[in-house]
């Protein structure tokens, strides 16, 4: 299978071939960053529809965090377009990371929407070094659709730990690879590499949940689900929560 997923590969790579040219020359970057983030708006409402009510029962977990004192600081970690922010209850500070300055102004537009939150600010930083966030300052962290583009799941994760105080959450909702040795995982192999260039970094084939359980968080809960959209080539998803 390793031959014949080489030769398809090389296949995309020939069809492909002026994006990958794009990309090597330096000029695809500037365009995916300006881009995606379009993109992620007209996608985000897709996928919120189809897991509302998945969404809802995850992030309604955060409600018991502030039975003390009614409020919780919040990492959006990635925040994209502010995807996540109807389903955040009431009380809660956040603050939104991502490395793509583009996303401002979506963000600008969500939080209009989405009276209910206060918002504190937009940090531009890759979640590897997230410097700008204080040690222990943060009651919960979360993460969509974002550990499958990071440089180093492991280090983002370090980052989470080190923002959250003790006993502080981290929600996820990742895509992950399918089943080794699969049909559909050997055409996530296929697609990869040109789908790096279109996702801006987004990786098909990560087994986050790896990462995950080997991040030393004192309980993990997590479900798997099928993808959400069908026609693209991500795979299963994971949901769940970690704790400090």
């Amino acid at each position: 299978m390793d031959v014949l997923v080489l030769l398809l590969q090389l296949l995309m790579l020939l069809l492909t071939l002026p994006l990958h040219l794009m990309a090597l020359l330096g000029f695809w970057q500037p365009l995916c960053k300006s881009y995606f983030p379009y993109l992620m708006a007209m996608l985000a409402d897709n996928a919120n529809r189809k897991m509302e009510s998945k969404k809802r029962e995850l992030f309604g977990q955060i409600k018991e965090l502030m039975r003390t004192s009614g409020k919780v600081a919040l990492l959006d970690l990635g925040c994209g377009t502010g995807a996540n922010f109807q389903f955040y209850p009431p009380g809660c500070r956040v603050t939104c990371l991502d490395p793509n300055p583009h996303f401002e102004k979506f963000l600008t537009k969500s939080m209009a929407e989405n009276r209910h939150l206060r918002y504190e600010r937009f940090v531009v930083a890759p979640g590897e070094d997230m410097k700008q966030v204080a040690d222990g300052s943060m009651d919960v962290v979360v993460c969509t659709l974002v550990l499958c583009s990071v440089q180093s799941p492991k280090r983002v994760l370090q980052e989470v730990q080190r923002v959250l105080r003790p006993g502080g959450v981290l929600f996820f909702w990742e895509h992950v690879a399918y089943p080794r040795g699969s049909w559909a995982f050997m055409w996530q192999q296929v697609f990869e590499p040109t789908w790096k260039h279109i996702g801006d970094g987004c990786c098909l084939t990560r087994e986050t949940w790896k990462d995950l359980e080997d991040a030393q968080f004192s309980e993990i809960q997590m479900e798997r689900q099928p993808p959400p959209l069908k026609w693209l080539p991500v795979g299963p998803h994971i949901m769940g929560k970690a704790v400090k």
